[in-house]
């Protein structure tokens, strides 16, 4: 019996960029090697799933059609960039966004018809490469060509009529494709913890920002000073978990980057993999309490990739161990 489907394959390797950039294709197998330290991939309560592709109809749900026609020009030859100077694009880069959004949509299939195609129960997964939270309906940003999350909740609202959606983000970096795409969604709940925007790119979330219109109220943005540590991080996410609760969502996404972890080599904050497990096991619960454990988490950010395979693994391990109990 299974209970957690992770998605793993070079068709979700291929989605980095080459050189010196930050976000490189080895990321992946920096998770699967802990992954695999953890014994995970023999473990009967995980599902290794394969890549699955996006139709390019339905992430013209959420993106414009210039902006996607845009990225598949791009994509035949590379060498030009995408948004202002962090995201440039590479042979192949349309394809490789689809991959990464159409296993964070099979991810989200999986868990509402509760298995996967082979018939193994599935009630949570893991996209270790989706998470790309910067991209706009028209741009690229931040290193997320296409976002995967904006698609999935399109998803999530058309196919499945799910209406109270929790997005809680804990990334280094603010959210800022899915807050103000959805800032005045009064039925998309946000839970941001980010290093302050006064520090580090975006430059956004304030905590002063909550939502606009009928959605005033329905968003949480908490920054948090450089250097601030693990016991900083849960005494902001117990606001989440509280705020999270109190929204009673009949689906919860977890962007779960780990580029807040003490060595990355981009951000100021000095976290432990603690709080990757500290945020799991209690949006497990709060899954299992409101969503008939309809949870799924993406991958997101993380430069060092030895923070990426132990924040990662706390997740898939938080989520396995609470099915267990």
């Amino acid at each position: 019996m299974c209970s957690t489907a992770v998605f793993y394959g070079e068709a979700l390797a291929r989605y980095g960029f080459g050189g010196s950039h930050p976000l490189g294709q080895d990321r992946i197998h920096a998770f699967w090697s802990r992954f695999q330290d953890a014994k995970l991939d023999t473990s009967d309560q995980v599902a290794i799933q394969e890549p699955a592709l996006a139709d390019e109809q339905t992430i013209l749900g959420f993106h414009e059609k210039e902006y996607v026609e845009f990225v598949k020009k791009a994509s035949v030859h590379g060498n030009v960039m995408l948004d202002r100077g962090d995201t440039p694009a590479f042979k192949g880069v349309f394809e490789a966004s689809c991959y990464v959004v159409g296993s964070t949509l099979a991810a989200v299939d999986q868990v509402m018809a509760g298995k996967d195609k082979q018939g193994r129960v599935v009630q949570h997964a893991f996209n270790p490469i989706g998470g790309l939270h910067h991209a706009r309906r028209d741009t690229a940003g931040g290193f997320c060509v296409f976002n995967d999350i904006g698609v999935a909740i399109y998803v999530l609202r058309k196919k499945y009529q799910i209406g109270r959606i929790a997005y809680i983000d804990i990334d280094a970096h603010h959210g800022d494709g899915v807050f103000y795409e959805f800032e005045s969604d009064p039925l998309l709940f946000i839970g941001d913890i980010h290093e302050s925007g006064e520090y580090l790119y975006p430059g956004t979330g304030s905590v002063y920002e909550t939502g606009s219109g009928k959605a005033e109220g329905t968003k949480l943005n908490i920054p948090l000073e450089p250097g601030s540590t693990d016991q900083d991080f849960m005494a902001a996410f117990d606001r989440v978990e509280k705020f999270i609760d109190a929204a009673r969502p009949e689906f919860i996404i977890l962007q779960c980057g780990a580029d807040g972890l003490a060595g990355d080599p981009i951000t100021h904050l000095q976290y432990t993999a603690q709080a990757h497990r500290y945020t799991a096991d209690s949006l497990h619960r709060l899954a299992h309490k409101h969503c008939n454990g309809r949870i799924i988490a993406l991958g997101g950010g993380g430069y060092n990739r030895k923070n990426i395979g132990e924040a990662w693994v706390q997740v898939v391990e938080s989520f396995v161990a609470g099915t267990l109990q």
